[in-house]
């Protein structure tokens, strides 16, 4: 899943760079219809898994779903804004998915879990 993740962002990237002139609207909707396409096949494979690692699953599919769209929305209107989004997007899924998996762990151990991922997601925003 982090190759996918890795490779997405890549993929974006050099869409972005690539071009000297800003996306079109039609290229921003079929980059958009893509995204759409890659989390519901990254969805479906959680399907076949059971409890917590179907929850960890479906996290990493909507965190990799999310990160898409900003970025996607960054290339399209370029801005601080744009930037800020991303950067939330992906401090906020790498929590949701930090949570999941916390959920398999007890007591303890599932404490300090939760304050590590809050620790995590707060320096990535800051």
């Amino acid at each position: 899943m982090k190759n996918r993740i890795a490779l997405l962002t890549l993929a974006l990237a050099c869409i972005g760079t690539t071009s000297a002139f800003a996306m079109t609207k039609e290229e921003h909707k079929l980059q958009k219809d893509r995204i759409e396409a890659d989390y519901k096949a990254a969805k479906a494979k959680c399907a076949t898994l059971q409890a917590n690692d179907k929850d960890i699953c479906q996290a990493e599919a909507k965190n990799v779903e999310k990160v898409a769209r900003a970025e996607l929305e960054a290339l399209y209107k370029p801005s601080a804004s744009a930037d800020k989004k991303v950067k939330s997007a992906k401090a906020e899924g790498a929590y949701g998915v930090a949570k999941e998996k916390c959920d398999d762990l007890k007591a303890d151990a599932k404490s300090t879990c939760m304050k590590d991922a809050r620790a995590a997601r707060d320096s990535a925003k800051a």
